[in-house]
């Protein structure tokens, strides 16, 4: 169906929603109606994510319907009114429509039996984790479009273990999605849900259950009791979830100095004081920084809407501040884990860290230097969850600590997707390790960087828009892949690893071996002198990502190796 056949029928549906009438009306050119209408909303592994407003390719109670009653299909073939019984926790945040969109879930799941434990208001991404498992659900819906602007929103599902779904499953829902007339979806009235015990609203009960899993992230309370205590420290949830539970647990854990942004702290999908609700942005910090400048703080800490990522800027000798990198974050954050768990002889042999391939080696040589293994798993924190999922069964490591650069870290297992609660808590606490030793945080990292060598890292992203951006994306990857680079900059690829492949090819003898992870749309190449340089489009945004680690002697080496080798990578643009 051409996307003018599909916009004629929208268009001439009389019973759509005041708001998404009002799109319509406003949708000034065929460009724009092309851009709502000519394909579905992705779905992938990690979901659906878009621009509200009307048609298929936009955030919407038709589309939000559309995915629900994929994942009820599902849970109907199992033909097992014991799962219906389990059931589905939701939660959301704080962006425009969340809370309808999660009503509209439990509303179509309640059709179908399903029972739906849906959070009274909004409520973080890790906590919906949480609850997946707590309350043993046989799956997880959060809508969120992480940390994208106001005009989006989006949906996640996760499965039985609060990781997100596993690709399986998610395969079948997708199935299931397309074949959906979004417009027949079966809904079913809350009160009536209620009535049948079919809709629970979730309260503060569940908080309070996290809240005493959190209390497990500390590690040296006497430090918190003597130092942390006073310390004074800078957060902000950029008028999203994290209010609602960080601002607790900071001060279960014995941080009883916490400054909130005023400005930042009431949630708001309009996010009126930042351009991007981002931790990773550091314009999205500049509050808190200010705040922190006038209070004398020792550390800032923001988290994104959802609260799964977290970013931190922390104070230089010079009074300014300076952000930390995600790569940097999980660098200082392994190495005070390996550091205090070994100090109180509690450091497990078979410890071991998980990170994703394009995550830098600078926490991995800090593990090595301890004695612990690194675990290396494709983008997407539900593959660290999978691999503390096979600990557990098989008994053969130690979780101690995941990450992957873009600011998502996951300390105890209790959660099994990102957790900005227990890396605030966590950060909090290096924060006051270095204050007891007279220094700061900045300190801190620049001795590792003394200790294991200068890694710098940078990831840049393109974007194509559009019916031809797609196409675009898997053009530029395969070219990549047809015209098999010899070298970055001054120095020669030796390793190429082809994801979708599945294999590993040395560039010097020309043999080939298997990689052993899931395939995906990935290209690493690896470089003479340990840098590495990674090609991957994203998973939920018309993107394509150049993700370059080097690491050199000096800072100024290893920020020469960077330009050379994005100069390289320009080549092919």
């Amino acid at each position: 169906m051409s996307w003018e056949e599909t916009y004629k029928i929208w268009s001439e549906k009389h019973d759509l929603p005041a708001d998404l009438k009002a799109d319509l009306a406003n949708m000034q050119n065929d460009s724009e109606r092309e851009d709502a209408f000519y394909t579905p909303l992705s779905f992938g592994t990690a979901g659906m994510r878009g621009i509200l407003g009307a048609g298929i390719n936009r955030m919407n109670i038709y589309t939000v319907r559309q995915a629900t009653e994929g994942l009820s299909q599902l849970i109907d073939s199992f033909n097992d009114d014991a799962i219906k019984a389990r059931g589905v926790a939701i939660s959301y945040d704080s962006r425009h429509y969340s809370q309808e969109f999660a009503q509209e879930a439990g509303r179509v799941l309640g059709a179908h039996g399903i029972k739906a434990f849906v959070f009274e208001s909004l409520r973080p991404t890790p906590e919906l984790s949480f609850a997946v498992r707590h309350l043993n659900t046989y799956a997880g819906i959060m809508i969120t479009a992480s940390h994208n602007p106001k005009n989006y929103n989006g949906y996640k599902i996760y499965g039985e273990d609060g990781g997100q779904m596993p690709p399986k499953e998610s395969d079948i829902i997708t199935d299931a999605i397309r074949q959906v007339d979004m417009f027949n979806v079966p809904v079913a009235n809350l009160d009536d849900l209620r009535a049948k015990d079919l809709y629970q609203d979730l309260s503060d009960d569940l908080d309070q259950a996290y809240l005493e899993n959190v209390k497990t992230v500390s590690i040296n309370h006497e430090l918190i009791d003597t130092v942390g205590r006073d310390m004074k420290l800078v957060y902000s949830p950029l008028h999203g979830t994290g209010a609602m539970i960080t601002g607790q647990a900071l001060e279960n854990a014995g941080f009883k100095n916490v400054l909130m942004v005023p400005e930042q702290k009431e949630p708001n999908g309009d996010f009126p004081t930042v351009e991007l609700p981002n931790p990773e942005d550091p314009k999205a910090l500049a509050m808190g920084i200010e705040l922190a400048k006038q209070e004398g703080a020792d550390v800032v800490i923001a988290v994104d809407p959802d609260a799964d990522r977290m970013g931190t800027a922390v104070r230089q000798p010079s009074g300014e501040y300076v952000m930390l990198t995600g790569n940097q974050i999980g660098a200082v954050l392994m190495n005070y884990i390996l550091t205090a768990q070994k100090e109180a002889n509690k450091l497990p042999e078979n410890g071991v860290l998980v990170k994703s391939i394009v995550s830098s080696e600078f926490a991995a040589d800090i593990a090595a230097s301890f004695g612990i293994e690194t675990i290396n798993v494709l983008t997407g924190f539900k593959y660290i969850a999978e691999q503390i999922k096979n600990y557990e069964i098989n008994h053969d490591h130690t979780f101690l600590f995941g990450f992957e650069e873009s600011y998502g870290y996951l300390v105890k297992p209790f959660a099994r997707d990102k957790d900005s609660v227990q890396a605030t808590i966590l950060m909090a606490e290096v924060a006051a390790y270095y204050k007891s030793l007279g220094k700061t945080v900045y300190d801190g990292v620049q001795e590792l960087f003394e200790k294991f060598g200068y890694f710098v890292e940078n990831t840049k992203s393109l974007t194509f828009k559009g019916i031809d951006g797609k196409e675009q994306i898997e053009q530029l990857i395969a070219k990549f892949r047809q015209e098999t680079p010899k070298h970055f900059g001054s120095l020669n690829v030796i390793k190429v690893e082809d994801f979708a492949a599945g294999t590993e090819t040395d560039m010097q003898t020309g043999a080939v071996q298997k990689i052993t992870l899931p395939t995906a749309e990935v290209l690493k190449y690896w470089l003479s002198d340990g840098s590495w340089v990674a090609v991957r489009p994203s998973g939920t945004e018309p993107k394509i990502k150049f993700y370059v680690g080097t690491k050199g002697a000096t800072s100024a080496e290893a920020d020469d190796q960077l330009t050379a080798i994005q100069a390289t990578i320009a080549t092919y643009l």
